[in-house]
């Protein structure tokens, strides 16, 4: 089976794509925004950069950075038109089936084009924020019903996406809740795991913007500094604002907090393994990617709940807690101070049923696998 991928340049698109290497499908990837990048993970896959520019300058970034509306006067004649690209690839390459990921970016922009092709079967995944979000903009919830009612196959990253889609619109067949990215390999991670009694880091993640809401956990904190002194305190991926507001509060004086803008994801899984909590709390996800490696790592996930997609996963209070109200400082107090009255043979006992329940459907061969059943259903499908 042809299969045309159309995907932002993101590592979750190519951790999930890497899954249909030696599946016996022929892929291809047109990369939406063109990073003009090749990425060795999906070699395999005939990659579709380069596109976007007609003349791709030397200096252009420099220009765009200093000169941002002579940029946009430039690429008026400059950018070829992403539909129009699209429509010659399709003719070029002419798949059996087109392979959208995230709806926003991605399946608004494709819909006309793929109109035109009703033979092609389309199969959309959505992830995190995708469907949430954007759904309750008015400004976008009729373009994501024009989308979610032509779609033929459905991924998504958890139950409530599901759900969603089909109250929008959506009327084909559901392939199933995976994570983004595909599973993860549970025997090269395993290692990083050390025994909960060892573990005195709390993991904090650092996203703060649109959605994230890591000030409002870290305000939440302040209070507890007595009850935190004997915990080494870990925030990764801290934006801007989180490291200006570290830098301007009392934190300043905590030695037991350590602050780290960029830090590779291996570095984060090793990070999870040794913490007993991690803590996520945003306005808007899916299944929230770091919970899952949290699972894996077994780490004592406690973790914002929008529209209940944590909720599939955390029985709140036993395998994890959920953070229902991300922006109210005193519950996230209250909640933080109960949890760390909580015995460690309480926690050990939600991370061990997390370990024995969710840790084995993580694993990436058997994500892996059931995938793959998934295109093979589609495949099936395909006029012969």
């Amino acid at each position: 089976m042809k299969i045309l991928m159309v995907s932002i340049f993101a590592p979750h698109f190519f951790n999930w794509t890497e899954q249909l290497k030696d599946s016996g499908h022929e892929v291809y990837w047109m990369d939406v925004m063109d990073s003009n990048t090749r990425v060795e993970k999906i070699d395999f896959a005939e990659q579709i950069t380069g596109w976007r520019y007609k003349w791709d300058f030397h200096g252009r970034y420099l220009l765009k950075k200093n000169f941002p509306g002579l940029t946009k006067l430039i690429n008026h004649f400059n950018e070829r038109d992403f539909q129009k690209e699209l429509e010659v690839q399709i003719r070029r390459i002419e798949p059996d089936v087109i392979h959208n990921f995230i709806i926003y970016k991605t399946a608004v922009a494709t819909l006309p084009v793929i109109k035109k092709f009703p033979k092609i079967k389309w199969i959309l995944s959505t992830w995190g924020s995708d469907l949430y979000y954007y759904s309750q903009c008015d400004e976008h919830l009729q373009d994501i019903k024009q989308v979610l009612g032509n779609i033929d196959y459905l991924f998504t990253d958890c139950y409530r996406d599901h759900h969603l889609a089909e109250r929008i619109g959506f009327r084909g067949i559901y392939l199933g809740s995976f994570p983004g990215g595909g599973g993860y390999d549970l025997a090269k991670w395993n290692k990083f795991s050390i025994d909960f009694e060892l573990r005195k880091n709390i993991a904090i993640k650092g996203y703060q913007g649109i959605h994230g809401r890591a000030i409002q956990v870290l305000k939440s904190l302040l209070p507890l500094k007595e009850e935190l002194d004997h915990y080494q305190m870990t925030i990764f991926g801290a934006d801007p604002k989180v490291i200006d507001f570290v830098r301007e509060s009392e934190f300043s004086n905590w030695p037991n907090l350590k602050v780290y803008q960029n830090m590779p994801h291996s570095q984060v899984m090793e990070l999870l393994g040794r913490s007993i909590l991690y803590i996520g709390n945003s306005l808007s996800d899916g299944m929230p990617n770091t919970l899952l490696e949290a699972l894996v790592m077994g780490a004592f996930p406690i973790q914002s709940n929008p529209g209940g997609a944590s909720g599939e996963i955390i029985d709140d209070g036993f395998n994890g807690l959920l953070i229902e109200d991300p922006e109210d400082i005193d519950k996230l107090t209250g909640l933080f101070r109960n949890m760390l009255n909580y015995k460690q043979i309480e926690l050990k006992e939600g991370v061990n049923f997390n370990s024995e329940n969710w840790k084995p459907n993580l694993d990436r061969k058997f994500i892996k696998e059931k995938v793959l059943k998934k295109y093979k259903l589609v495949e099936n499908s395909l006029d012969k």
